[in-house]
C-alpha cells in the first residue's frame, strides 16, 4: 500500500494518522494532554511534557500493520500559515517527524495545524476536490475562531486569507469555561452539548459583532450571571450554545454578502458539536468535518503530504524551510 504519515502535536491532543492511497482510508490514532481536575488548560511547558512521554506509544500504535516504508510524511509545525506563528509543542511532533523522515530517508512536508484542520474537514467531507477552488473556511476551536478565504496555490495548497476573528475568547475557551463553572470536565464540549440537548425552552440570542468580527467574550459573563440568579444547568449550557451559534450565523452571513457567494466549511473541534452544526449547515448548505476528524488530529498531514507527494512537479515547501 501507498502510505503517508502524518504527524500533529496541538495544546491538548497528541496524534498520528497513516492515509492509504490506494484504499482512500485513514487511521488516526489520538491522546488528549492530561489536564488536572478544575483546570481550564495547561502551561506549554507541561504540553511539551506530556506529548514527549505519549508520543512513542501513539506512534506504535499507529505503525501497526503498515507493511513497508511510507512514501513520505507529513506533520504540523506551528498553529497557523502567518509569520511569527508558534507553540512549543509543536516541537515536539516536527522533531521526531525530521529524525523519523531521515531514518527512512523520505520526504518530510511541514504545515501548520490550521492547514490540517481544513484538510480534514475537506476529507471527511468528501470535498478535496475543493483544492482546486475558492471557498470560506470557520476554524473554530479553543486555540482559534477565524473566518479565512482559502484559494488555491500552486505551491503551499493553500492561499489563506483571514477575513474575520474573534476579539476576545476563542469559542472553544468560551465552551470549556463555562462548562468548568458547571462542574463538567475539561475539555467541555460533549459535556455541555449533552446538557444543551435536555433544555427544552427557546433561548434569544444575539450575535456581538465589529464588523465581521466577533466577541464572545460577553457571553461568558451572561451564562454566569444565568447561573448565578438560578438557571438550571441545561439553560445555561443551550444558552452559551445557542449565542456561539448565532454569532457563527451572522458572520458567515456577513462575510459571504461582502465577498460574494461560494462553498462554506466548519472545521475544528467546537464544530463536532451537532446542535450547531445542524441550523448552519442547512442555512448555508454547509460542509462539516465529521466528529471524529473535527477535533485535533493528524489525519490532515497525512493528507496533505498525500498530495503534495503526488505533485512532485510543484515546488512546495519542505519542513526546515519554513
Amino acid at each position: 500500500m501507498a502510505a503517508y504519515i502524518g504527524i500533529d502535536t496541538s495544546n491538548y491532543t497528541t496524534s498520528a494518522a497513516v492515509y492509504n492511497s490506494d484504499k482512500d482510508t485513514v487511521r488516526s490514532c489520538k491522546r488528549l494532554l492530561p489536564v488536572r481536575d478544575g483546570n481550564c488548560g495547561l502551561r506549554q511547558s507541561d504540553a511539551v511534557f506530556h506529548h514527549v512521554q505519549q508520543f512513542p506509544e501513539i506512534f506504535k500504535e499507529t505503525l501497526c500493520g503498515i507493511g513497508g516504508t511510507p512514501a513520505a510524511i507529513g506533520v504540523s509545525t506551528r498553529p497557523r500559515s502567518v509569520d511569527g506563528s508558534y507553540m512549543p509543542c509543536f516541537t515536539v511532533g516536527s522533531a521526531f517527524a525530521k529524525v523519523l523522515a531521515a531514518q527512512l530517508a523520505v520526504p518530510l512536508y511541514a504545515f501548520s495545524h490550521q492547514e490540517g484542520h481544513i484538510a480534514a474537514a475537506l476529507y471527511s467531507s468528501d470535498h478535496l476536490d475543493w483544492l482546486k477552488r475558492t471557498f470560506l473556511a470557520f476554524h473554530v476551536s479553543g486555540g482559534t475562531t477565524e473566518a479565512l478565504i482559502v484559494r488555491p496555490h500552486e505551491k503551499n495548497i493553500f492561499d489563506i486569507q483571514l477575513c474575520a476573528k474573534t476579539l476576545d475568547l476563542n469559542a472553544g475557551q468560551l465552551i470549556d469555561r463555562v462548562g468548568l463553572m458547571l462542574g463538567l470536565p475539561f475539555p467541555a464540549g460533549s459535556g455541555l452539548e449533552s446538557l444543551a440537548k435536555k433544555y427544552c425552552g427557546d433561548i434569544h440570542a444575539k450575535a456581538t459583532l465589529k464588523g465581521m468580527d466577533c466577541c464572545l467574550s460577553g457571553i461568558e459573563n451572561k451564562c454566569a450571571d444565568m447561573y448565578r440568579c438560578g438557571a438550571t444547568k441545561e439553560k445555561t449550557a443551550a444558552c452559551c450554545l445557542a449565542y456561539i451559534e448565532e454569532t457563527l450565523d451572522q458572520m458567515c452571513g456577513h462575510i459571504l454578502e461582502k465577498y460574494g457567494d461560494m462553498p462554506v466549511l466548519f472545521a475544528g473541534g467546537v464544530m463536532s458539536n451537532s446542535i450547531i452544526r445542524q441550523r448552519l449547515s442547512s442555512k448555508y448548505r454547509a460542509s462539516f468535518a465529521r466528529p471524529e476528524f473535527s477535533s485535533d488530529n493528524a489525519a490532515g498531514t497525512a493528507i496533505l503530504a498525500y498530495v503534495i507527494h503526488e505533485h512532485k512537479g510543484v515546488n512546495f515547501r519542505v519542513a526546515g524551510d519554513e
